[in-house]
C-alpha cells in the first residue's frame, strides 16, 4: 500500500472522530453556553447541536431544574441582644443561562452568603418573640429581597423557608417555664369556670326544682280546697234537702219528742253516773207515760222542787265556869 493513501486513511479516521466528538446532544431541561474564539456566541437548548471544533468551546453546562440551597444555619442576633440559630432553605431555579454564567463568579456561593446577609438584617430588626412567631413573614420577605438581587444572575427565587429556629440553652429553659406556668394559668381559669358554670347550672337546677315543687303544691292545695269546697256544698246540698224534706213533712211534737227521747237513751247507755235533762223534755216524757216508764223518768212534783232548804243549826254555846255562875 503506498504511502498516500495512508496518510488519506488516517486523516479519515481523525476527521471521523474529530467528527464525532464535534457532535453535541444537549438533554431536557439543560443548556450549554457556547463561546466563539473566546467570546460569547450562543445558548444550546435541549437537542442535537454541532461543534466547530479548534473555534467553538462549551463554558458551562446549566441546569434549568427547580434547585435547593440548604445552607448551614445562620447566627442572627436579635433586636433584643439573643443569640439565635436560625436553618433556612432556597428554592431556585435559573431562567437565564447567559446571566448566570457571566453575572458572578461562583453564583452558589455568593447566593449563600446573600441569603445570611438578608436573614441578619430582617431579624435584626425583631425581638425573639416576634421572630418565633413570624417564619411566614421572615419567608416572604426573604424571598422578595432575594429574587430582586439575583435577578441579575439570571436566578429566580421561588421559595425560601425557616427551617429551625434554635434559642440557646438558658432562654429555652425560661421559655419552658414561662409555657409551663402559662399553661397552669390556663388550667387554672378553665378550673374555675369549670365550678362557676357547675355552681350556676346546680343552682339553676334547685331553683327550677323549687319552683316546680311550688307549683306542684299550689295545685294540690287548690285541688284539695275544690274538694273540700264541693264535699261542703253537696253536704249543704244534703242538709237543705233534708230541711226541705222535714218541713214538708208535718212532723208533730209527739215525734219531735220521742227522737228527743231516743237521743237521750243512747246517752244514758254510758258511762255517766249524772243525767241532766231539759225541763221541756223532762215535761214531755211525763206526758208520754209508755216512754217515761221505759226510761224510768218521773216528773218532780212541784212541791218538791219548792221546798225551802233546811234551817242551819245553831252554833253551841260553850259551857260557864262556877265562878262566872255565882256572879
Amino acid at each position: 500500500m503506498e504511502p498516500a493513501w495512508i496518510v488519506l486513511i488516517v486523516v479519515l479516521i481523525l476527521l471521523l472522530v474529530v467528527g464525532l466528538s464535534c457532535i453535541r446532544i444537549v438533554s431536557h431541561q439543560t443548556c450549554q453556553i457556547i463561546e466563539f474564539l473566546g467570546k460569547y456566541q450562543t445558548t444550546w437548548e435541549s437537542g442535537l447541536h454541532f461543534k466547530i471544533p479548534l473555534l467553538q468551546r462549551v463554558v458551562m453546562k446549566v441546569s434549568l431544574k427547580e434547585q435547593v440551597g440548604d445552607y448551614p444555619p445562620q447566627a442572627i442576633i436579635t433586636k433584643d441582644n439573643v443569640s439565635l440559630m436560625i436553618d433556612t432553605v432556597v428554592y431556585y431555579r435559573v431562567f437565564d443561562a447567559k446571566k448566570f454564567c457571566y453575572g458572578v463568579e461562583n453564583p452558589w456561593f455568593a447566593l449563600e452568603n446573600l441569603t445570611a446577609t438578608t436573614l441578619r438584617n430582617f431579624c435584626g430588626k425583631k425581638d425573639l418573640d416576634e421572630a418565633l412567631v413570624s417564619r411566614n413573614e421572615i419567608n416572604a420577605n426573604m424571598e422578595a429581597e432575594l429574587d430582586q438581587a439575583t435577578s441579575a444572575w439570571g436566578i429566580d427565587i421561588t421559595r425560601v423557608e425557616v427551617k429551625d429556629i434554635t434559642p440557646p440553652t438558658d432562654v429555652l429553659t425560661a421559655m419552658e417555664k414561662q409555657l409551663k406556668a402559662e399553661r397552669e394559668k390556663r388550667a387554672s381559669i378553665l378550673l374555675a369556670e369549670g365550678q362557676k358554670q357547675s355552681a350556676i347550672t346546680r343552682a339553676e337546677g334547685e331553683k327550677q326544682a323549687k319552683v316546680l315543687a311550688a307549683q306542684a303544691e299550689k295545685e294540690a292545695q287548690i285541688e284539695i280546697a275544690t274538694g273540700k269546697a264541693e264535699s261542703i256544698r253537696i253536704v249543704s246540698q244534703a242538709e237543705a234537702d233534708a230541711i226541705n224534706r222535714i218541713s214538708s213533712a208535718n212532723i208533730t211534737k209527739e215525734y219531735v219528742a220521742l227522737k228527743q227521747l231516743e237521743t237521750l237513751t243512747d246517752v244514758g247507755n254510758g258511762q255517766a253516773t249524772k243525767l241532766i235533762l231539759p225541763t221541756e223534755l223532762a215535761s214531755s216524757a211525763a206526758g208520754l207515760n209508755y216512754t217515761g216508764e221505759m226510761l224510768g223518768i218521773q216528773s218532780i212534783p212541784s212541791a218538791e222542787k219548792e221546798k225551802p232548804a233546811s234551817a242551819p243549826t245553831p252554833k253551841r254555846q260553850p259551857k260557864k265556869s262556877i265562878s262566872e255562875t255565882e256572879e
